[in-house]
């Protein structure tokens, strides 16, 4: 992916998505004694960042085949970023959805127009039951994240970083199918050569470590944990050439450790964030990554509904 390719598609983005700010993080920083602003995706529309890499993928589309529909399958903001994004194309669409989806995912997806569809609870399920219905309906797929499209879409965060703290040392992004983090990592590296990019996935579902290990994608046995958005079993065979070229290291945080970065961010910095959004501080505030210099911590979407705060934040 080209320069090129991340700067077409922020010319697609600028008028319809936010441009999330760099916020001062002054608890992180002064716990890990270097500089730390947070760039808080939960306030791009849809409520995460997988707002933007869906609309490029569609802005991108033949209008022909783009009005019979699109589909996707997702644990929840995915789902949520293409029923947006088809609304604002006049589009029907169509999502998959486990049937363990949290009420905020399903609910923010069904706001929007989409129809929901519930397939059991792995990628695996999600997926074929997407590819039915493709073939049933003659929809398009808008896949979750494994396509240049999607990843040059997801990559627009890095530019504005680049752009917005030219100084940055080091910037962590979570990882899940690794859409995000490889467009991210393309951006950072090829507009800043010389700052640092960490991968940040839980402990339950180290599909990016395994990968590296390996040296090709590994698909895991299963996944569990609070971070529902990173609970891929396998890493993306495109995002993970990304990887390859580009993220620096890869560190792992527990559950444990999420649900205290979602109750630092909330108390100290006023921003709900969804547990999946909250990793990247969580590896700072555990020592997972120790910063030399001016470092950002991508938050990459803040989907939960009050109960569930409550449930986990409620008991401290």
């Amino acid at each position: 992916m080209s320069l090129g390719d991340l700067e077409a598609a922020a010319r697609v983005l600028k008028p319809v998505a936010v441009r999330t700010p760099l916020l001062p993080a002054d608890a992180i920083s002064d716990h890990v004694g270097m500089p730390v602003r947070i760039k808080p995706e939960m306030l791009q529309r849809g409520g995460a960042f997988k707002f933007r890499g869906a609309y490029n993928f569609l802005s991108r589309m033949d209008p022909e085949v783009r009005k019979r529909g699109v589909i996707a399958p997702s644990s929840g903001n995915h789902a949520q970023a293409v029923a947006l994004a088809a609304k604002l194309f006049g589009i029907p669409a169509t999502v998959v959805m486990p049937t363990t989806v949290t009420p905020a995912k399903r609910g923010g997806a069904e706001r929007l127009g989409a129809r929901v569809v519930l397939a059991g609870k792995t990628t695996a399920d999600r997926m074929s039951k997407a590819e039915e219905l493709v073939e049933q309906e003659g929809l398009s797929m808008v896949p979750p994240y494994d396509h240049p499209w999607i990843i040059a879409g997801q990559g627009t965060v890095g530019l504005e970083i680049a752009d917005d703290m030219p100084d940055v040392e080091a910037v962590l992004v979570p990882v899940g199918g690794g859409g995000f983090s490889a467009g991210l990592a393309t951006a950072i590296k090829l507009r800043l050569p010389n700052a640092r990019v960490i991968g940040v996935e839980p402990t339950g579902a180290a599909k990016l470590s395994r990968a590296r290990a390996a040296g090709k994608p590994v698909k895991l046995d299963h996944t569990a944990g609070l971070a529902d958005g990173l609970l891929a079993v396998e890493i993306g065979h495109l995002t993970f050439a990304h990887h390859q070229q580009y993220i620096d290291d890869v560190v792992l945080v527990d559950d444990e450790a999420l649900c205290r970065a979602m109750r630092l961010l909330l108390d100290r910095m006023k921003l709900v964030v969804e547990p999946s959004g909250a990793i990247t501080v969580a590896a700072l505030m555990e020592g997972k990554f120790k910063p030399r210099g001016p470092t950002v911590a991508v938050l990459s979407g803040g989907n939960i509904e009050w109960d569930g705060l409550r449930e986990l934040l409620g008991g401290g």
